[in-house]
Parts: structure tokens; C-alpha cells; sequence
């Protein structure tokens, strides 16, 4: 499992923070387990499977968790056996290395429950 990502802590940015530029997006992409979908550059998808509802709603928690410990927060949509994150900076109108870094903390979180 890639972590270098995972043990990063999220740092605060301004609305005057750019965003990543698509080469900067694209290499920190790489450094993410499967699954991530990259859209228009601009933010980050991911869908996780699950067994059942329970399951789903432990990662919800669980994520939710690590989200106010960064102080950075996911659209997450919760169903019936699936939990969708969708990741981007909310303030800069697109993806920052927190994104990134939120994404890898899931990760990690999905697959310490595997």
C-alpha cells in the first residue's frame, strides 16, 4: 500500500493558494492506490464497495473522523453497500496536495478494515 501520502498532515491554504497544475495532479495521482478517478483536473472520485450497510457507514464515520482531525472535508455520499468520496479544495477551486493526502488517509482506512 502506498503511504508516503498517508502519513502527510493536511496544511491550511487561502483562496490566494493556486491549485496544482495538471503535470502536479497527474504525479500525485500516481502516488494513490487504485480507484481514484482524476475529473477535469479539478478534483478527485472514488467509489469503495462494501458487504453492507454497517460496513459502510463504519468507513463513513471513519473518514468523517480523519476529515475533522485534517480540516479537510470530502463530499461523501453513503448507499447501501458503497461510499463515494469526492475530493477537491473548496477554497481554490480545484485539487491541492491535501486532496491528495485525504485521499491516501481513506485509503488507509479501507484497508486496515479489509
Amino acid at each position: 500500500m502506498k503511504t508516503e501520502l498517508a502519513n502527510k498532515q493536511c496544511v491550511p491554504c487561502s483562496k490566494k493558494t493556486p491549485p496544482l497544475d495538471a503535470a502536479a495532479v497527474h504525479r500525485l495521482a500516481g502516488q494513490l492506490n487504485e480507484g481514484w478517478l482524476v475529473v477535469d483536473d479539478h478534483h478527485l472520485e472514488k467509489e469503495y464497495p462494501f458487504s453492507n450497510f454497517k460496513e459502510a457507514l463504519a468507513f463513513t464515520n471513519q473518514v468523517g473522523a480523519i476529515a475533522e482531525q485534517e480540516g479537510h472535508h470530502p463530499d461523501i455520499l453513503l448507499r447501501w453497500g458503497k461510499v463515494k468520496l469526492t475530493v477537491w479544495t473548496h477554497s481554490i477551486d480545484g485539487l491541492g496536495e491535501n486532496d491528495f493526502i485525504l485521499a491516501a488517509k481513506a485509503d488507509a482506512v479501507r484497508g486496515s478494515a479489509c
